[in-house]
Parts: C-alpha cells; structure tokens; sequence
C-alpha cells in the first residue's frame, strides 16, 4: 500500500488539474461571450448605417418628386450621410482585417455618393430638374446600393472572422479537458493498490461459462490459482503509461478497424490472450458479439445471442452492472475479467477478456478492464457498432461466450 502522504499528495495533485482545468474553460466561455456580444453590436452598426444609406437615397430621389420641399430634403439627405459615415467610423473601430477592407470601400462609396448629392443640388438650385434627376436615379441609387452591399460584404466577413476564433477557443477548451482527464486518470492508476497475494482471499464462487435453461448457476470455485507475482515500480509505469494511450486512442476511434486495432493494443497492456465487446439489443433482451481480438472470425459467425438472463459472465456483467471475475480452472490456462460497458441510460454491453496466469484476480487488471469499458462507452454511444467484428489470426474458443450453434 501507498503512504497516507503519496495519497494526499495525489489527491491535492489532482484537485489542482481539475480547477486549472475548470478556470481555463470558464475563462474561455467568458471569452466567447465577449466575441458574442461585441458581434452583436458590429451586426447593429452596420444595420444602421445601412438604414442611413437607404435614407440618403430616399431623400435625394425627393428632390425631383413633385410638391416636396427641397429644404427639408437637403436636410434629411445631409444628415443621413453624416450617419453613415459615422457608422461606417465606428464599425472600423471594431472591424478584423478582412472586414476592414470592406468597410474602407463602403466609406469610399459613401465619399462618391457626397459627390454626386452636391452635383444634384447644384442642378436643382439652377433649376435644371430632368438633369438633377438623371444623376439621382442612375449615379446616386447605384452608388447607395453599392454601399449597402459593401456594408454587408464587411458583416459576412466579421461573422466568418468570428466563428475561426470561437472554433479555436473550442478546440482549446478540449485540449485542456482531455489532458486534465490523462492526467486525473494517471493518478488514479497510480493510487490502485498493488495484490497481496498472501493475503488475497479465495473467491468462493464462479459464474458458469456457458448458457442453460434456468436461473444463474454458482458453484464452488476449484482450488485458488497461483499468486500473481506484483510487478515492480517501473513495470508498472509501463503497464500505466500504455493504459493512458490506449484509452486516449480510444476517444479517437472513427471506424471498426480502428477499434479493433486499439482493442489489441489493450489486450496487450492487460496481457489478455482474446478481448470481446458485447453490446446489448435496443429492447436489452440480450447481447451480441460486435468486436473482437483474439478470435477467430468464423467462430465468432457461430456465436449466438447470449439471453440477459444467461448464467454466463457476460449476462451477469450486463445484467448487474459490476465486474464479474471468472477464476482459472486446474489445467486451464487462462481465467476471465468481464467489465460492463456503462452509459448514461445505464449498462448497454460488456467487455470480457481472457487473462493469462492468473491474472484475472490482479486489482490492476480488473481496473484496466474497467477503464476500458468505461472508455468504450464513449465510443459505443457515438456511433453504432459494426455487425460483423473484424477477423483475427487466433482460432480458439472464447472462455466467455454465448452459446455455440
């Protein structure tokens, strides 16, 4: 057993992972609320001096409507303008690299528009209507739309600025999250007492191997197995170092032959001679082999639907949500650790793996086979599993399993 001060020490280590972890990400959540807010506020800037452009041409287009006062127009256009152009000063303050370009056009547009306003009024005042018209509706309304459209070209392009940063600020926040999860998860491995094995307990109890009519079947256990000799500190840092990469790979599988890679590699670190993944029907009525390492591809096709009310491990493991241990029989090679996959909604299949040397009883077994079901989960509950599990080079029968046809 570990000291009571390594103990501690792990535990304030990983209370300060945790709450680095959380400030890192209330801190970046405050930051995209920020960028949200300041987004909001460009999209009204730029909404009003839109609206202060289609003033302008509205009321420049009065100066040639019949019955209308030419003074108040030039009032109303002028100080349309002007709000443009005040609109278009506070949305540069703000703008991103991109969306000033635009803007800086839309300003120029505004300058042109100015321009040919102060030709129509010359043309107005000397009493040439047709010609003051001309401009207007030709020079004056392309230069407003022109505007406009600018005005929105710097909006599109603000928003796509912002959606780079927030998915940034994303990716961050699930990088900081899934090195504190390795890190907690170190410890934790860390902290797993080490198998006495003078003092472990026989276990009096076996779950039967294969299915039969009835309730589950107990019987006494044969004689204990042979200790399983406790390996060495560095032994066991290499056991920990490749459980934290195969459970980091398994937040990264994207298809069957992945998994079934990563599978191997897990069998590997638990030193397992076959792993099976179980997942149960969408009634729960029983459970079905989906993927495998350590089998042979035609004995896994003749595997039947183990019942949930089986009296095999994986129907117990399914059926309970505990880890169920079978213990290695005299002249057997090989006993078996069955972890139930948990989810949300609850237990929704089982891993079972076949240990070699009386490994099944190992602390550190029965929590890798945990941690990987645990992990598995995760990945179950992404995307559905594959019907057929893929092919293997081994070609015994699983210790585990359901019946045979």
């Amino acid at each position: 057993m570990y000291s009571r001060a390594l103990r501690w020490t792990c535990g304030v280590l990983a209370l300060i992972v945790i709450g680095a972890a959380a400030f890192l990400l209330i801190r970046s959540e405050q930051q995209i609320k920020q960028q949200a807010s300041a987004l909001g506020a460009f999209d009204q800037r730029a909404r009003d001096a839109s609206a202060a452009l289609v003033d302008a041409r509205v009321g420049q287009q009065a100066y040639v409507a019949t019955g209308q006062g030419v003074a108040f127009w030039f009032n109303k256009t002028s100080a349309a303008v002007q709000s443009a152009t005040d609109g278009l000063n506070a949305l540069r303050e703000t703008a991103g690299p991109g969306a000033l370009t635009a803007i800086d056009q839309a300003a120029a547009t505004v300058t042109e528009f100015s321009a040919i306003d102060k030709r129509a009024r010359d043309y107005i005042t000397s009493g040439q209507p047709l010609m003051a018209g001309d401009i207007i509706f030709t020079e004056g309304s392309d230069a407003a739309a022109t505007a406009v459209r600018q005005i929105e070209t710097a909006r599109q392009t603000q928003h796509q600025a912002a959606d780079v940063e927030t998915a940034a600020v994303r990716q961050e926040q699930a990088l900081a999250l899934g090195a504190a999860a390795g890190i907690v998860i170190c410890i934790m491995l860390l902290l797993i007492p080490r198998p006495r094995a003078a003092a472990r307990p026989a276990i009096d109890t076996r779950i039967s191997l294969t299915p039969s009519a009835g309730a589950t079947a107990v019987v006494p256990a044969p004689a204990p197995p042979a200790p399983v000799v406790a390996m060495t500190h560095q032994a066991e840092g290499a056991v920990f170092t490749a459980a934290v990469e195969v459970a980091t790979d398994l937040g990264r599988v994207r298809n069957l032959d992945e998994l079934t890679r990563v599978l191997g590699r897990a069998a590997e670190v638990m030193d397992a001679s076959g792993l099976m993944v179980w997942v149960g029907s969408a009634d729960g009525a029983d459970l079905r082999p989906v993927v495998s390492h350590g089998y042979s591809a035609a004995m896994i096709a003749h595997i039947r639907p183990v019942p949930r009310s089986g009296d095999n491990a994986a129907a117990a493991a399914y059926r309970s949500g505990t880890l169920q241990i079978v213990l290695s029989r005299p002249g057997e090679p090989t006993g078996a650790v069955v972890a139930p996959i948990l989810a949300a909604d609850g237990c929704i299949g089982a891993l079972s793996a076949e240990i070699r040397s009386g490994g099944e009883t190992s602390d550190s077994v029965q929590a890798l086979a945990a941690i990987f079901a645990a992990h598995l989960a995760n990945v179950l509950g992404a995307a559905p599993a594959a019907a057929e599990p893929a092919p293997a080079a081994d070609v015994r029968e699983p210790k585990v399993a359901g019946a045979s046809s």
